[in-house]
């Protein structure tokens, strides 16, 4: 697997912004922590202010009962006529008092005042629902909240208060006032901690008194660990994410009961400031990646500048053109120094090519050597062999035709010559093969004449035509054929040589191509190919299609070189 590389400007980004990231999130977190903590705290504080409010005004209300009980005491001592314009006074004033009734030691109603009301004609009260032990005298029973049945079209919610008293003859009788517990109730239905936080009072033994959600309790949809809270001091709880506040009345056995809920608190605090910290993060980080992408890219741009300049060198060195970049000291330093070298390396580029065109022109001509003493060696034996034969005529054409090949081979030292002349050297050539193998093989020229007037490299099509005869058609026993081709292609001129011959597979092909200077057969292919290359490029050169027992076509592509673009590649041009 390939290693992944980044750049400058990534890393230098991606490090910032991960720093910033880590020190806003342990920031956050902190923060976050802290909040929690004081928002739990102030969760604790809310639902106890709640629950002292509410003890506060549930005990004034005792108070004021008991207020009421002390006057109706006081009133005992009185005559009976003013005991009663004092307790007609009390129900008549107190639009809290709802009425006040007087039972005999046997709990047999003697008298009730209430006040601007009417006592029902038929009425059944009695005190079955005190408890027998707390008959006793100057103590107070505070009954739970209960409606009032005994007046008329008058259904009060009361709360009872009773207390034994002695009258001036010293008869005992029992008091009840009914106080009205709407009050109370309007003020605790009122009180919230939170949303959906609420106060309820209960008893020491558990009973729930007054309850903002009593249908709920009495249908059995709701519930209250009453009776868990009844063996707790005062103070607040927390339970299932429940906070609950308890606090003992001190003028009676009433506690006050406060519940919260820790996520209306905490939770959903939490979750708007883990929100709000989210946002400041992303933003944060948002503007982190602007400016570190910003800043990165001032000091990377101009490296990526020098390493983009560098690929460009890479991809065309000759023509490479560069010019020293600004900005801080180390890229200027940077920047000069690549400079300095891509002219280096020019003028060495520069030096090796010409020494390795003229190493390869002298290699050329080394080989072209070669191959001419060796022909001019088979022709002359083909001259001798035709005087031995009498034949002078033929003797004398072939001396012809042998001068005219030398003549245009030497072409007065230039390598490119016209095609024209290209093709009349290679007539002759085949002209003087065709005596030495004694007419075996026919051969044909099909040329545009278009193309007569463009140059090419001298000595091509012979190299060609001597592998086709030596390697295509000598072993034939049928005869021969060797048709040579020249045509125009868009921007380039082909000439090609096609023989009948025995043909090559396309190893054989390919290995022609490729022959060493030591190899004894294709030399003069690859020699023309290189040749080729050597003055008009990589793009041109030769190319072989063979198929055994077919025949081989060699097609060689070169620029269309008119006299004026020969200087371009030669310098001399031929007179």
């Amino acid at each position: 697997m390939k290693d992944k590389n980044f750049s400058l400007s990534f890393i230098i980004t991606i490090l910032v912004a991960a720093m910033v990231g880590i020190i806003v999130i342990c920031t956050a977190f902190v923060f976050l922590s802290v909040y929690v903590n004081s928002m739990e705290q102030s969760a604790v504080t809310n639902s106890e202010q709640a629950v002292v409010q509410v003890s506060n005004t549930v005990g004034n209300y005792i108070d004021d009962m008991k207020e009421i009980m002390n006057l109706i005491e006081e009133s005992y001592q009185q005559d009976r006529k003013e005991q009663e314009e004092i307790l007609t006074a009390l129900t008549e004033v107190r639009s809290d008092l709802v009425a006040i009734y007087i039972y005999d030691a046997d709990g047999s109603l003697c008298n009730a005042y209430t006040g601007n009301s009417v006592l029902k004609e038929n009425y059944l009260k009695d005190l079955s629902y005190v408890e027998e032990e707390i008959y006793e005298e100057g103590m107070i029973y505070i009954s739970q909240p209960h409606v009032e049945t005994l007046l008329q079209d008058e259904y009060p919610w009361v709360v009872s208060v009773l207390q034994e008293m002695r009258d001036k003859d010293g008869r005992r009788n029992r008091v009840v006032i009914d106080i009205r517990f709407s009050k109370i109730s309007d003020y605790v239905d009122d009180v919230g901690i939170g949303r959906h936080g609420y106060c309820f009072i209960m008893d020491e033994g558990g009973e729930i008194i007054y309850h903002p959600q009593q249908q709920l309790l009495y249908s059995g949809l709701k519930s209250e660990p009453a009776a868990k809270m009844c063996s707790r001091a005062d103070g607040y709880y927390e339970e299932n994410e429940v906070i609950f506040t308890v606090r003992t009345l001190e003028n009676c056995g009433w506690r006050v009961v406060g519940v919260s809920f820790f996520h209306e608190f905490v939770t959903a605090k939490e979750r708007e400031v883990a929100g709000l910290s989210v946002m400041i993060l992303v933003i944060v980080l948002l503007v982190t990646l602007l400016s570190s992408y910003s800043m990165s890219c001032m000091v990377s741009r101009p490296i990526q500048r020098l390493v983009s300049a560098m690929g460009e060198f890479e991809k065309n060195a000759e023509n490479f053109s560069y010019r020293a970049r600004g900005g801080s000291k180390e890229i200027q330093a940077l920047s000069q120094s690549f400079d300095h070298m891509v002219r280096q390396i020019q003028d060495l580029m520069n030096r090796v090519r010409k020494e390795e065109i003229s190493l390869r022109k002298t290699e050329l001509k080394a080989l072209q050597a070669q191959i001419n003493p060796h022909f001019l060696y088979n022709t002359l034996d083909a001259i001798g062999w035709l005087c031995e034969e009498e034949r002078s005529r033929d003797a004398v054409e072939m001396v012809n035709a042998l001068a005219k090949l030398f003549r245009i081979s030497i072409s007065r030292g230039h390598e490119l010559i016209t095609i024209e002349k290209e093709l009349e050297h290679a007539g002759n050539y085949l002209k003087i093969q065709n005596f030495r193998y004694k007419n075996q093989f026919t051969y044909d020229f099909q040329v545009e004449e278009d193309c007569l007037e463009y140059y090419c490299n001298k000595i091509t099509l012979q190299p060609i035509i001597e592998n086709a005869i030596y390697h295509g058609l000598d072993r034939m026993v049928d005869e021969g054929c060797i048709v040579v081709r020249v045509y125009g292609e868009g921007e380039d001129v082909v000439l090609e040589v096609e023989d009948n011959g025995v043909g090559m597979t396309k190893e054989q092909c390919r290995s022609i191509l490729q022959k060493e200077p030591g190899d004894v057969s294709g030399i003069g292919i690859k020699n023309v190919n290189d040749r080729i290359k050597i003055y008009f490029g990589e793009d041109y050169g030769i190319m072989i299609e063979s198929e055994p027992d077919v025949g081989t076509k060699v097609k060689i592509c070169m620029p269309k070189l008119k006299k004026e673009d020969v200087e371009t590649y030669t310098g001399a041009v031929k007179k």
